[in-house]
């Protein structure tokens, strides 16, 4: 053979060089860690709005519930239920943490139908408190009637404003004004007279009791004045994927509502442990972790038709405030595995 036909040393060589590189590079990445190889795999961007409600998210976000799964997930606060249905709509949020208002999801669903699937509720009532009417520590005011002609504040978006409206009416306090404000500004509010008393949402009700600010005037109060029932479940909250993302991204999905579900397992056998996970996402911290009262849970595959039916009554209120343009069917956007 002559000098011609031999191939270049360095193209030979460099071969070689490149094939040890790639099988080394693959031996690198099997004895990484799983979460170094998840890396590159779907990021789930998940809003939530910072009330004690998204304690399961929260918890499964610092325990590492999602990175075992292989799951790399993004927390988005968000200031308003609204502004996470809003980034949802928008393509910026593939899902929702439990504490994003129920009717407010339901109104993306009105924009755009079929954005989303409730996996998880957070039903709250008397017992498992969520909801709560406050006024400064020295009000005189004591039941909801005395806040006829009064101003009141409630959190922002046209679930809490609804709500808030609605049960004044229905308490007899006629002539009351209700104003939005972000919810870590209800005790300060109260504080400075600038609102009479707030529908606020926790953990602001223990956060202004245990400072010596604020107190409760009636908690529940959702079950009792919408439902009928104070130990009827408000599913005031959900937590969501959007159908987009589930459709796209199907064992992700399943991966990810388990690991969700481990949070809420947590919740619910282990509250002391899970309540120190609130710590970051909300107002609350410290001492204060182990007042809060919690919310109950609900995954999707434990509805039983009266959930369902309450609900339903729940939406049908927004229904008939004209909020909601036509009727929006509970059972179609609950998550079918």
């Amino acid at each position: 053979m002559s000098t011609q036909d031999k191939p270049p040393a360095s193209s030979s060589s460099s071969s070689r060089r490149q094939l040890l590189q790639a099988g080394a590079a693959g031996l690198a990445v099997l004895a990484a860690p799983a979460i170094v190889r998840a890396q590159g795999a779907v990021k789930l961007r998940i809003g939530f709005w910072p009330v004690a409600a998204g304690l399961p998210f929260f918890a499964a976000v610092d325990k590492g519930y999602f990175k075992e799964a292989g799951l790399e997930v993004e927390p988005l606060k968000f200031a308003g239920a609204q502004q996470v249905m809003e980034g949802m709509l928008a393509g910026r949020c593939d899902g929702s943490a439990n504490g994003t208002g129920s009717a407010n999801l339901a109104i993306g669903e009105i924009a755009q139908p079929g954005l989303f699937k409730i996996f998880c509720t957070n039903p709250s009532n008397a017992k498992y408190v969520l909801d709560e009417f406050i006024v400064a520590k020295d009000s005189p005011i004591k039941t909801m009637a005395e806040l006829a002609g009064k101003k009141v504040a409630s959190g922002p978006g046209i679930q809490n404003v609804t709500l808030c409206k609605t049960m004044l009416e229905r308490a007899g306090a006629k002539g009351a004004t209700v104003s939005e404000l972000p919810i870590g500004q209800h005790v300060a509010a109260l504080v400075a007279g600038q609102v009479d008393a707030c529908y606020t949402l926790e953990p602001t009700g223990t956060v202004g009791r245990m400072n010596g600010t604020t107190r409760v005037i009636e908690a529940g109060v959702v079950a009792k004045y919408i439902l009928g029932d104070p130990m009827a479940p408000w599913h005031g909250g959900a937590a969501s994927l959007t159908t987009e993302f589930i459709k796209k991204n199907p064992e992700i999905s399943k991966k990810y509502i388990a690991a969700y579900a481990r949070g809420v397992e947590l919740v619910r056998t282990k509250p002391d442990e899970a309540r120190q996970f609130m710590k970051g996402y909300t107002a609350i911290e410290g001492k204060l972790t182990a007042e809060v009262p919690l919310a109950s849970y609900m995954l999707y595959n434990e509805f039983k038709p009266s959930d369902v039916a309450y609900f339903q009554k729940f939406y049908d209120l927004f229904t008939d405030k004209g909020i909601f343009e036509k009727k929006v069917v509970v059972d179609t956007l609950l998550y079918k595995a």
